[in-house]
C-alpha cells in the first residue's frame, strides 16, 4: 500500500512539472523581493506591478524590500531561493549590469543565476541644473565647462549607481573635466541641486519631475532619443549638444534559475499582458517612463549586453565601490 502511495506521488510530481504547474500556479502569495527602499522608484513601479498582478492571479504578491549594498544583498537573495516561482526579484541596471563590475563579491551571478522573465519599464533620466545658473541648454553646460575644467559638479545617489555612470558617460562624450559628488541616496544629491550647491544632476525623471514643475530646478534635457510627454518643451540631450549621447535606465523582473520554464511564461504572458493596456501607458508616462514588455528571450538577450556595456564604462571610469 505504501508503495502504490509513493509511486503515486512520483507520477503525480512528474505530472506536474510541465504546463500543469502554470496551470495551478501560483496556489499561495508570491514574494517579489525589491533591492531598494521603500517609497524609491523601484519600490513604486513594483507595487503598480504587483497589484496589477495579483488581481490577475487572485494572489497576493508581497513586496519585500531588501536594500542594502547598491542592491546586492536583494538580489543575492533572490538568488538563492527555491526555483518555484514563489521568489521574484525587481532587477535593474545597477544590480544586474554595474554592480558585478564595482563589487569584489555580489553574491549572485546576473547571468547564469536567474531565469528572466520580462523588462517592465524603461526611462530616460532628466539632466537638470538650479534655476538661477545661468546656462539655458546642454550646449551652454557644456561650454562652461571647457571653459572651466574641474570647476563644476554633478551628484548622485551615489558611486556606481545608474546616475553616476550616466554623468560619467556625459563627461567621456562631452570631452568635460567635472567633478563627481556622492551622496547617500538620490535625495540629498537633489537637496543640494536645490540650494545650489551642485552644478547638475543627471538622475530619474520619477525623482526630479515634480521639482521640475514647482520650479525648483530646471530641467535642461532628457536622455531619451526622444521627447517625453510629461516634459514635451523639455529637448533631448542630442538635440541640444551631444547629438550622440543617449541613456534609458529599465527594470523587469526575474525569478531564480530553474524556475520551470512554463511558470516562468505564465509571469510573462500576464505581466506583458498588463504593460500593454492603456492604464500602463499612461501610468508609467506621469513617472517619465515607458513601459517594456518582451519575451525572456529577449530580456536575457538584453541583460547579456548591458552587462558587457556597462562593464566597460565602468572600467574606463576606474570606478569602484566605496
Amino acid at each position: 500500500m505504501k508503495l502504490r502511495t509513493v509511486s503515486s506521488l512520483l507520477i503525480l510530481g512528474a505530472t506536474l512539472t510541465g504546463p500543469v504547474v502554470a496551470e495551478i500556479y501560483p496556489g499561495r502569495p508570491v514574494r517579489l523581493i525589491v533591492p531598494s527602499t521603500p517609497g524609491s522608484p523601484p519600490d513604486i513601479r513594483s507595487r503598480w506591478v504587483a497589484e496589477k498582478l495579483a488581481a490577475e492571479f487572485g494572489q497576493s504578491i508581497v513586496i519585500d524590500n531588501r536594500p542594502g549594498a547598491g542592491g546586492n544583498i536583494g538580489t543575492a537573495a533572490a538568488a538563492k531561493s527555491a526555483p518555484d516561482g514563489y521568489t521574484l526579484v525587481l532587477a535593474h541596471q545597477g544590480t544586474f549590469a554595474i554592480n558585478p563590475y564595482l563589487y569584489a563579491r555580489t553574491g549572485y551571478d546576473p547571468i547564469a543565476d536567474f531565469a528572466p522573465v520580462t523588462r517592465i519599464v524603461v526611462s530616460p533620466m532628466l539632466l537638470a541644473v538650479h534655476p538661477e545658473m545661468p546656462v539655458s541648454s546642454v550646449a551652454n553646460l557644456i561650454r562652461i565647462a571647457r571653459e572651466k575644467p574641474g570647476l563644476l559638479t554633478f551628484g548622485s545617489g551615489g558611486t556606481g549607481t545608474p546616475p553616476h555612470l550616466a554623468g560619467e558617460l556625459f563627461k567621456k562624450m562631452a570631452k568635460i573635466d567635472v567633478m563627481h559628488v556622492p551622496y547617500k541616496g538620490a535625495a540629498a544629491a537633489l537637496v543640494d541641486l536645490m540650494a545650489g550647491r551642485l552644478s547638475f544632476t543627471i538622475d530619474s525623471t520619477a525623482i526630479q519631475l515634480p521639482y521640475v514643475k514647482t520650479g525648483k530646478i530646471k530641467a535642461l534635457a532628457v536622455t531619451s532619443a526622444k521627447r517625453i510627454a510629461s516634459l514635451p518643451d523639455v529637448p533631448t540631450v542630442g538635440e541640444s549638444g551631444l547629438s550622440a549621447y543617449e541613456y534609458w535606465s529599465w527594470m523587469g523582473i526575474c525569478a531564480p534559475a530553474g524556475t520551470p520554464t512554463a511558470i516562468v511564461t505564465r509571469l510573462n504572458q500576464k505581466i506583458v499582458g498588463i504593460l500593454a493596456t492603456p492604464q500602463a501607458r499612461e501610468w508609467f508616462a506621469e513617472q517619465g517612463g515607458e513601459p517594456k514588455g518582451e519575451t525572456p528571450q529577449a530580456f536575457a538577450a538584453f541583460i547579456k549586453a548591458e552587462h558587457a556595456k556597462w562593464g566597460a564604462i565602468v572600467r574606463d571610469a576606474g570606478i569602484v565601490a566605496q
